[in-house]
């Protein structure tokens, strides 16, 4: 299995950044699978804000487009999400993912999540 541990979550004003990072272990091969950053916030689903493939694609959220950057760098097994200007609403729970995508689809039994980084924006 694959564990996943992320940091960097925290308090910002609006407008500020944070980097979230996420480093990876265990069995799965890092660099040839799909990294990403879900968020859940209080009474709401979890929500996509951006993946990376193994070959460096990237797609985000609507909400997060412009603003957030995902990168990953796979001699180190990370992965990681810049964010700027910060928003209220970006408060929430941050999640890091590990899975295998096949044809669009995520394969079964290779799909991990980390214990999520706390981010609170708010003056």
């Amino acid at each position: 299995q694959v564990q996943l541990v992320e940091s960097g979550g925290g308090l910002v004003q609006p407008g500020g950044s944070l980097r979230l990072s996420c480093a990876a272990s265990g069995g799965s091969i890092f660099s040839i699978n799909v990294m990403g950053w879900y968020r859940q916030a209080p009474g709401k689903q979890r929500e996509l804000v951006a993946t990376v493939t193994a070959g460096g694609s990237t797609n985000y959220g609507d909400s997060v487009k412009g603003r957030f950057t995902i990168s990953r760098d796979n001699a180190k097994n990370t992965v990681y999400l810049q964010m700027n200007n910060l928003k209220p609403e970006d408060t929430a729970v941050y999640y890091c993912n590990h899975r295998r995508v096949v044809g669009g689809m995520t394969l079964s039994g290779i799909n991990y999540w980390g214990q999520g980084t706390q981010v609170t924006v708010s003056s």
